[in-house]
């Protein structure tokens, strides 16, 4: 069955990689006779434009240190990605080092796709002298480490300050609860005639937390089904957001949908006074938007330990590379060189080796500076990391975003959203 998901994945994406390319300069012998390999290594990733031109000076200082290596960029936006990624899968033909989710790792790394990277930390390729345990188990599954953790990550709300004041509203991290979200919506558009938020979206990260705030879990640990038994919780849930959809504090799902990247998020079209995001993406909202933003702790976080640290993404080597020593190599150079991460600065998530992030401090804007200082205090409140999705994880998120869709656009009720969409998820997870 396990075959069949990725044949399937073929079948839906039946297109190459033609993401936008960035292509080094051929290395040349400087005539020292040194003798090395001429390499050639294929680097993807997801992301914004921001993200992709600090990775191309990152990659360029990368081939200057190894003249021997040249280094094919390939990149799009986050649904473009893993379309793409599919039949360079099926063809065997997955990029050297490739940007890994924590809702793929499974479904890539137990299909014998990718490279167990534990013993490139064994032999000191990658070196992990300043990197605690926590976060390099979070990018195993079993006893081998399918990614390697780039950053750390929390989710947060994000708010404009500027339209929060005139709505003359404050926000307490540590004590509001999601009636106290939907008022402060509601107060919102009623005193500043702008959204209240994004609408909570994806709902793949945001449902499951609504979940863990109500002590319950998305998935069953191993894997087999939901694991959350009552069906009110997805109603309420959805409910919600429907009301604020009607009363006009959260956008229409149409609106939403054009949504591709952080350029387009409402709060940096001053459309919003609150995105629910990853912490991470504060960096790039900081930069697009003028306004004062803060990074708040999402509702109801203490009730029964609901915050969690995340990877904000990996890396991965697949088994079908022939330069798997020096796609570790560059794995190395990403987390622990700090010349480049004075480029990367944490947008990747916050540093994952101590000495880099301390190191970056000075460096650091004020915006950036928040990220960390943000998901250091989190780290205080939790040691908790979010374990990989279990295979067949990006089906049921796609079967919850549809029929999200269908209840958002009142095609369906959240009751029958719910029926629905336990009856796809159990249906995917229990035939892999």
């Amino acid at each position: 069955m396990k075959k069949a998901l990725l044949l399937a994945l073929i079948f839906v994406f039946l297109f190459t990689f033609t993401a936008c390319s960035s292509e080094s300069k051929t290395k040349t012998s400087d005539g020292g006779g040194s003798g090395e390999e001429s390499i050639t290594l294929r680097v993807a990733w997801w992301g914004s434009q921001p993200r992709h031109e600090y990775t191309t000076k990152v990659i360029e200082m990368y081939e200057k240190e190894n003249p021997n290596v040249d280094i094919k960029a390939e990149f799009a936006y986050w649904d473009d990605y893993w379309k793409k990624l599919a039949p360079m899968a099926a063809a065997n033909e997955l990029p050297d080092v490739l940007q890994m989710d924590m809702a793929y790792l499974s479904q890539y790394g137990e299909i014998d796709l990718l490279e167990n990277l534990t013993p490139y930390i064994d032999d000191k390729t990658i070196d992990v002298s300043s990197i605690d345990e926590s976060v390099l188990s979070s990018g195993k599954i079993g006893d081998k480490m399918y990614g390697f953790t780039l950053g750390i990550n929390v989710l947060s709300v994000i708010t404009n300050d500027d339209i929060l004041q005139k709505s003359g509203i404050n926000i307490d991290g540590n004590s509001w609860t999601w009636n106290d979200m939907e008022q402060v919506a509601l107060d919102i558009k009623k005193k500043a005639n702008v959204y209240g938020s994004n609408g909570m979206n994806p709902p793949d990260i945001f449902f499951p937390y609504y979940l863990r705030t109500k002590g319950e879990e998305f998935y069953k640990e191993d894997g087999t089904g939901l694991a959350y038994t009552d069906d009110q919780l997805f109603v309420d849930y959805f409910e919600r957001q429907v009301r604020l959809i009607d009363r006009n504090a959260f956008p229409t799902p149409d609106e939403g949908a054009v949504v591709r990247g952080v350029e387009d998020d409402f709060i940096v079209k001053g459309t919003s006074a609150i995105t629910w995001n990853y912490s991470n993406q504060y960096a790039a909202f900081d930069q697009l938007t003028d306004a004062q933003l803060t990074l708040h702790l999402p509702p109801e976080h203490l009730e029964n330990k609901a915050l969690f640290l995340k990877p904000s993404m990996l890396f991965s080597v697949p088994k079908s590379s022939k330069h798997k020593v020096e796609a570790a190599k560059f794995i190395n150079f990403f987390v622990n060189n700090i010349e480049a991460n004075k480029l990367i600065k944490g947008e990747r998530g916050v540093p994952v080796s101590a000495k880099v992030s301390e190191a970056i401090k000075p460096e650091l804007t004020e915006g950036e500076s928040k990220i960390v200082k943000y998901v250091e205090e989190a780290k205080k409140i939790t040691k908790e990391y979010y374990p990989p999705d279990p295979i067949g994880s990006a089906e049921v998120m796609k079967a919850l975003k549809d029929i999200s869709d269908q209840i958002l656009f009142k095609k369906i009720t959240p009751e029958e959203g719910a029926k629905k969409f336990r009856a796809q998820a159990d249906s995917i997870l229990k035939s892999k």
